[in-house]
Formats: C-alpha cells, sequence, structure tokens
C-alpha cells in the first residue's frame, strides 16, 4: 500500500489545469489519512468551483488509481475564497474580501457587458459578488441589470444599500441622479464621489466586488488603484491594435502602481454569420494571445462578436442569465473561473479572512 509520502508525491506531479500549478505546491492538499486500504484526501482550493468541482473529483480519482490501484481513494473537495492583499496597502473595506478591477484602456470593447457577464459568471459559480459601475459620466449598470428607476434605500441614513438583481449586489451613480442628468464634473470631483459611492455602500459580504473601469487611465481610474483596495485587475481588449495598443497603457498603469494584472479577456474574437453560419475574425487574429504573452500574463479566454450578447445585456437580461446553458455562458464561466484560480495564489490578508481576539485579566 501507498505511504502518505507517496500520495503527497502523486499530488505534487497533478497540476490543476485551472491553477497551472500542482495541488501541493498551491497548497491546496490539507489532508491525507490512511486506514487499511484507504486514503482519505482532503483538498480545499480558493476559488468557487460550480461544477468543476465534480470533474476534478473523477479526473483526481482516475489519476490517482492509475498511480496505485492496490487503494480505495476517498477524495473530499472544497473550496473556500480568502482575501488577498491589496497592493496599495489602503485599508481593506468591510464586508469586501477581494476587488477585481476590470480595464481596457479604451473605450469600445464591450469591457462593461464583459463586467456584469463574469459577475454573474462567479454568481453562477456559487460566490457571492457585487459589481460598481465606475463610470460616473457614462453609467450603463442600471441598464444591463434591469434596474432603472431603483433608487438605493438608507437605514442609518449615513450610507445607502446595493440594488440587488440576479443575484447581484451592485451600485451606480446611475441610481442616484436622473438618466438624463449629465455630470459636469472635473477629474478630482468624479473621484471623489466614486471613492463616497464605493466606502458608503453596505456591501453583504462579498467574496468578490468586480468594478467596472471606465475607459482610460486618468484621474478615476489612479484613484481607485491608489486609494481603494484594489486585490488585482483584469484587461480587455479586442484584437485589433488600435486596442492592443491602449490596453498595453492600462496594464502599465496596474503596474505602475503595483496591482497584479491577472490575465487578458479577448473580446469580440470572431464573428459567425447568422445566415450561413460562416465564422470570421472581423477585427483581426491572435492579438489578445499576443498581448497576454507580450505583458506575461494569462489569455483567461475569448469572446464572440454576438447580437444575441448585446440584446439581451440592452434588455436586462445578461447572456449568463438569459441563457445559462449556451456555450457563451460557459466561456463567461471558464474565465471567470481562471480569473479567480490565478487570484487565489496571491499572497492572502489573514487580517482580513480573521477577526482580531483580545483577551485581558480582570
Amino acid at each position: 500500500m501507498a505511504t502518505e509520502q507517496q500520495i503527497r508525491e502523486y499530488l505534487s506531479q497533478y497540476r490543476d489545469p485551472l491553477l497551472n500549478e500542482d495541488l501541493v505546491e498551491s497548497k491546496a492538499l490539507k489532508n491525507i489519512e490512511l486506514s487499511d486500504n484507504t486514503a482519505r484526501v482532503s483538498i480545499k482550493l480558493g476559488f468557487p468551483l460550480g461544477q468543476y468541482q465534480q470533474q476534478l473529483e473523477r479526473d483526481l480519482a482516475d489519476y490517482l488509481k492509475q498511480q496505485d490501484d492496490s487503494v480505495t481513494y476517498e477524495l473530499n473537495i472544497s473550496w473556500r475564497v480568502d482575501a488577498h492583499v491589496h497592493p496599495a496597502k489602503v485599508q481593506a473595506m468591510p464586508n469586501v474580501k477581494n476587488i477585481i478591477a476590470v480595464a481596457s484602456g479604451k473605450g469600445g470593447v464591450g469591457k462593461s457587458t464583459t463586467s456584469v457577464n463574469l459577475a454573474l459568471a462567479l454568481r453562477a459559480l456559487g460566490a457571492n459578488v457585487g459589481v460598481l459601475d465606475a463610470d460616473i459620466y457614462g453609467p450603463s449598470m442600471p441598464i444591463m441589470l434591469g434596474t432603472q428607476g431603483k433608487n438605493p434605500e438608507t437605514l442609518d441614513k449615513k450610507t445607502i444599500m446595493p440594488i440587488e438583481s440576479h443575484g447581484l449586489q451592485s451600485m451606480s451613480i446611475g441610481y442616484l441622479v436622473k438618466p438624463e442628468q449629465a455630470m459636469v464634473w472635473r477629474g478630482p470631483m468624479a473621484s471623489g464621489a466614486l471613492q463616497q459611492l464605493i466606502n458608503d455602500t453596505q456591501w453583504n459580504d462579498l467574496d468578490y466586488l468586480i468594478i467596472d473601469l471606465p475607459p482610460g487611465t486618468g484621474d478615476i481610474q489612479l484613484t481607485m488603484a491608489q486609494k481603494i483596495p484594489v486585490t488585482a485587475a483584469v484587461v480587455v481588449t479586442t484584437p485589433q491594435d488600435i486596442a492592443l495598443s491602449d490596453a498595453r497603457k492600462a496594464v502599465t498603469m496596474f503596474n505602475k502602481v503595483s496591482v497584479p494584472v491577472l490575465g487578458v479577456v479577448e473580446n469580440m474574437a470572431t464573428h459567425t454569420c447568422s445566415n450561413c453560419g460562416h465564422e470570421e475574425h472581423i477585427f483581426g487574429h491572435g492579438g489578445g494571445d499576443a498581448l497576454a504573452k507580450e505583458i506575461g500574463v494569462e489569455l483567461l479566454g475569448s469572446l464572440p462578436l454576438s447580437l444575441n450578447i448585446r440584446e439581451q445585456t440592452d434588455a436586462g437580461e445578461p447572456t449568463v442569465v438569459k441563457e445559462p446553458e449556451s456555450e457563451v455562458t460557459q466561456r463567461y464561466l471558464d474565465i471567470a473561473q481562471r480569473m479567480t484560480a490565478k487570484l487565489s495564489l496571491e499572497s492572502k490578508d489573514y487580517k482580513a479572512s480573521f477577526p482580531s481576539i483580545s483577551i485581558e485579566n480582570t
């Protein structure tokens, strides 16, 4: 029968496809118990698993059987999202474990649509998720979530409650002003309003807060990176050169403020004709992959240019909600898992994960 050390060595050679690391190096292996011919193996991952949990159990059981079929393996696979260190050293927000900024550097690449669907994908995987619309000048979240006309409530007249829709907690300046009202504010005013919007919202025990940044690398983006406890960032781009050029600027900005970039999402990568089924790369081919390799991060996934995605989001029912079994939804789920699996490997913030306990003699 295999020893505990041998089983540990087997697991050190099994690379999880989402983590891209083995289960020992990633510290996912928690315990091994041997009794008679049975090995009880406990594994805890730091990101929401969804249906991947069952797949991992099957794949890992088959792998261990190939190494030593004289042992009966009982696998206990679970997950828990921990708070991770944010490089700006800003005080962590109460009830928010991790903040992921979604940026583009350029408008028109579908960043807001991607942000909302990724947030919904994380919710579908089992995480508690919020989404913040950081575009003070052109908020779109109320339309995308079907929450137009709703106004936040306040219980203490100091803070406001997030608007809930499709299982997400959300906040946007669009909930606080009339749709036709233009926010004619200079950069510092907009940055201050954004900080107040984030800090004065009573988020409820979020594993992840997804922040949809406006395009560019100006005051609002720097405020987010330096004064808000942003844990990590994701960059959305389209394949054409002009979008890739601006995406590089977004990556450079995060590098300057030491916010780790988890990866690149390539949007509008392909288009399939609804009449003949012909697929073509309207905006070029392979640009997102090339950018990811250039900056040394992972290409988290590619998304199609689809009429359905646009129509569903405009109607307040994004694709992940409207078509949960579709191929496009599966792509969002895959990207969400790869994004959070990457984040789970970052240093943990134990102060945020556990309460402080003080013992005094009386």
